[in-house]
């Protein structure tokens, strides 16, 4: 009982003096302004002795210390959103882009329900496209760029055959009297150069913007005559938005010189095998024609535009058709659109996974779409582009429209596709892919 009464007086006697009569009269307040007061006297002193100047230099220093990866000689941007559509949508996550090489698409990640996360382009990480892109050997066009990613391709897409030209590591293509001198790949003299001059452009300014639901990246490249390589002089802008449910990729080229020139523009995108299990995969391109070829290991074409209908290169038909072990590089043109489309659509379906991309074309410019499906890789290609192969060769009839767009001084043109994610009819444990309008069927190329 004493103990208790002792412990009360105490704690009344604490009471009036710290709340009544301490806190009351300001003093902690004092005490608060003397530390501040203090604190800042004591930072000024290390400033003035320097301390804080060496603290920066060794935080620099230690950031020196990680190595900044630089693909092509400039830092990739990588656009990125959070997951908003819940676990039924599919969406897109991210999209890495590489201003110094082109601004090529490296990587697009998306959610696919029932998977998670993937990564829809077959490409190494941003080290080890560092460490390709090396602009020497086998790189020194810019060749390694189409071996990953999504690879930019201008001012022509695929291929162009020419002549053996009196400058080493040349051939010759002409247009319009003009003798253009291409730098050759591989040990032939003679073609095919793929790609264009776009593949190892480093970008002169580069801009991003974050949105609501994404972002955008654009880069401009002041490409001039790529390198004397091409009649005029022509600026390049790349621009990637990113949104939930489509990415927008747009190139728009503009002659900068002081004659025409010809443009075509195309986008390589490398898109990869889920599970390496490639006769799972359907595609289904809106074409009638396809650009026949003379030598099939080098695709080398003979001007002749043959019909697809009835043929086992028809994937016209809604649901696409089965790639099974077929072994598939084709340039397919006459594009057509169905009823409520904005353009025509081309789509590569994983029935197993349960989803699909969608490229729908934009641009009334882009004539032709290429596809590469190796019978034994882990990518396939769906590539819209302006242009046939060869564009300038002989093989083609004075008449026909090879897909190359003529620009005058100071004019520009555009290529724009929308890439968009979908799902596929729902069905239930166990029951089979659906099959309504899809065709299986055996290849022969012959």
């Amino acid at each position: 009982m004493y103990l208790e009464m002792a412990r009360r007086r105490c704690s009344t006697l604490f009471h009036r003096l710290w709340y009544r009569g301490l806190m009351r009269s300001g003093m902690v307040t004092g005490l608060v302004l003397v530390g501040v007061l203090m604190g800042l006297a004591a930072a000024y002193r290390q400033h003035m002795r320097g301390n804080f100047h060496k603290l920066k230099a060794k935080i620099a220093d230690e950031r020196q210390d990680v190595p900044v990866l630089r693909p092509g000689g400039q830092e990739a941007v990588v656009l990125m959103r959070s997951r908003r559509m819940g676990d039924s949508l599919p969406e897109f996550l991210s999209v890495t882009t590489l201003p110094g090489r082109g601004l090529n698409v490296l990587q697009i990640s998306a959610y696919i329900p029932g998977t998670g996360e993937v990564k829809l382009l077959a490409s190494p990480s941003i080290e080890g496209a560092t460490n390709a892109l090396t602009g020497v050997g086998a790189d020194a066009n810019g060749q390694a760029s189409l071996a990953m990613g999504g690879a930019f391709e201008a001012p022509w897409a695929d291929g162009i055959w020419g002549a053996p030209s009196s400058s080493a590591g040349h051939v010759t293509a002409a247009w319009r009297g003009h003798a253009m001198m291409l730098p050759s790949q591989g040990s032939s003299d003679m073609g095919p150069v793929n790609g264009g001059l776009m593949l190892r452009e480093p970008a002169d300014s580069v801009d991003t913007t974050a949105l609501p639901d994404g972002g955008e990246a654009q880069a401009t490249f002041n490409a001039a005559d790529f390198g004397a390589h091409w009649p005029s002089k022509t600026q390049m802008t790349v621009t990637v938005l990113l949104s939930s449910r489509s990415i927008e990729l747009t190139v728009v080229a503009q002659n900068t010189g002081d004659v025409a020139e010809p443009i075509g523009i195309g986008w390589h995108p490398r898109f990869t095998v889920p599970g390496g299990n490639r006769a799972q995969l359907r595609i289904r391109v809106p074409a009638e024609k396809r650009a026949e070829v003379r030598d099939r290991a080098h695709g080398t074409p003979t001007g002749v535009l043959l019909p697809v209908a009835g043929t086992p290169y028809d994937f016209n038909l809604p649901g696409g058709a089965s790639l099974e072990t077929v072994d598939l590089d084709e340039c397919f043109v006459a594009l057509h659109q169905n009823l409520l489309d904005s353009g025509p659509v081309a789509e590569l379906i994983d029935p197993a996974d349960n989803y699909g991309v969608r490229l729908a074309v934009l641009s009334s410019t882009i004539k032709a779409i290429r596809v590469v499906a190796p019978a034994n890789g882990d990518f396939v290609s769906i590539e819209p582009q302006f242009n046939v192969p060869d564009p300038f060769g002989r093989e083609w009839a004075k008449d026909t429209d090879t897909g190359m767009v003529i620009l005058q001084p100071g004019q520009s043109t555009q290529w724009k596709v929308r890439l968009e994610l979908f799902s596929l009819p729902d069905r239930g444990p166990g029951e089979a892919v659906p099959t309504a309008g899809i065709r299986t069927r055996r290849f022969d190329p012959s």
